[in-house]
């Protein structure tokens, strides 16, 4: 979502267009991955409109995704992580990939 002026921040743009989380984001522009207008950018404290043209591994960033929501009857024994410290299976590890990236809202127990 955008805020009043029309901005965003630049992490947040770059997890709409489905290839990170914000954090992750925040990361790769700090290493110097991300240009916005053919400037690279090394702090994550950056706005951006949808004018700027979003550069990340020399790539131009695609559209944001729209938000979908599915119920998922998760099996037990599952866990609800994308990676699980202790080897164990995931929920989204289960998942077909062509749904892309995926998150979890909310708490789900192992069982």
């Amino acid at each position: 979502m955008t805020d009043a002026s029309g901005t965003e921040r630049l992490a947040k743009r770059i997890a709409r267009a489905g290839l990170c989380s914000r954090r992750e984001a925040e990361g790769w522009i700090t290493a110097g991955r991300v240009q916005v207008n053919g400037k690279k950018i090394i702090t994550p404290a950056f706005n951006v409109s949808e004018k700027d043209a979003v550069k990340v591994d020399g790539k131009l960033l695609g559209e944001s995704e729209g938000a979908r929501l599915w119920l998922y009857h998760k099996p037990a024994g599952l866990v609800v992580t994308h990676k699980d410290p202790q080897g164990r299976a995931t929920v989204f590890a289960a998942l077909p990939k062509a749904l892309g990236r995926v998150i979890s809202i909310g708490r789900l127990d192992l069982n």
